[in-house]
């Protein structure tokens, strides 16, 4: 993801995007977008999707081609707008060279759980500052009414605490909840999914991006074989990816990540087992798929129910799919399960 001001200055960049054009977040941030090293076809596409969104107001989507030594790479661009930014999603498409398939199958992966987090952390944010709001807007009308009308001091005073609220409450709505409209109805795919392959597909993936480097094994114990759900695919196979991810990078070298996946009743079930290490999640010099702050904010203690932040599109999709996902606290040294159901009829 890549952050831009109204003058296409880049705000911010994760180390997704960075990835993905082999640059560092460092040489983007404080300049503006013509001056970055970026590829010129690339520059103009997020130059044009960032001017639409925050003219429209509005959500824009676009697609780049990239031609680089005989080869192609393909992007699709999200333009999100906010009050006075614009964020871009970049990912790789249909079409990126089979050479750098994987690696940008992996930027692609960590964007999306990016994405999903960033809006379920504004979706926290947006609650829980409305109810201070309300309580300081209600003890205004109280105040009110104690006050002497013909105080001017006084009355300035209640007009200054009810134009703050007024401004907060506004804010909220304008930059916090309409930049976080991409995820909050997801759209699904929908077609037969064959699970075992679904969950073959994810294990797959999270080795070769990330549980080899790390020395961390994963093993599957499952009976699946024909069985399906009516699902996305795609959104499904990111799901698990992502708890499958999270588990190895929160093992130490040389553990076992545990994966059991059933059918259960109506629901299909897959749980994941690992025993938590602070210091393998937190270690800069690791490798890593999940932002910094994400991995220290998962070892903090669950506040009413609250998922960690990292997980935000595993829940959105188990939702989405008619199910749930659910973990206990993350506490170092302790024997850690990830749980997602998804509901084997349709939606």
């Amino acid at each position: 993801m890549l952050v831009l001001d109204a003058a296409q200055r880049c705000l911010s960049a994760d180390a997704a995007f960075a990835h993905i054009f082999d640059t560092g977040s460092a040489g983007l941030t404080g300049r503006a977008l013509t001056e970055t090293s970026l590829p010129k076809p690339l520059v103009a596409a997020l130059a044009e999707a960032a001017d639409a969104a925050l003219a429209g107001n509005g959500i824009r989507r676009a697609q780049v081609s990239i031609e680089e030594d005989e080869s192609t790479r393909n992007f699709a661009i999200l333009a999100l707008p906010s009050n006075e930014s614009v964020t871009l999603v970049v990912s790789p498409c249909t079409g990126a060279s089979q050479t750098q398939g994987k690696a940008e199958r992996f930027a692609h992966l960590r964007a999306e759980a990016s994405l999903f987090m960033r809006d379920h952390v504004l979706s926290v944010v947006s609650h829980d500052l409305r109810g201070p709001l309300n309580a300081i807007h209600s003890w205004g009308y109280v105040l009110e009414r104690k006050v002497d009308a013909k105080d001017p001091a006084a009355q300035r005073a209640l007009a200054g605490i009810r134009s703050g609220v007024e401004q907060q409450v506004k804010l909220i709505e304008q930059s916090v909840d309409t930049t976080r409209a991409e995820t909050k109805a997801l759209a699904l795919s929908l077609a037969p999914v064959a699970v075992r392959s679904v969950l073959d597909k994810s294990v797959s993936l999270a080795k070769g991006s990330l549980a080899l480097q790390r020395g961390v094994a994963i093993t599957v114990e499952s009976p699946l074989a024909e069985e399906q759900v009516e699902g996305d695919a795609e959104r499904l196979t990111q799901m698990l990816w992502l708890m499958l991810t999270f588990a190895v990078e929160a093992s130490a070298r040389d553990t076992t990540v545990q994966v059991a996946s059933v059918i259960e009743g109506n629901m299909w079930r897959t749980d994941v087992r690992f025993t938590a290490s602070a210091k393998a999640l937190t270690d800069a010099s690791a490798p890593h798929a999940l932002e910094a702050f994400a991995r220290r904010q998962a070892l903090e203690p669950r506040e009413g129910g609250r998922i960690a932040w990292a997980f935000a599109l595993c829940k959105r999709v188990t939702e989405a799919h008619g199910g749930a996902f659910e973990h206990a606290n993350i506490v170092d040294g302790t024997e850690v399960v990830l749980s997602a159901r998804i509901a084997v009829a349709g939606m």
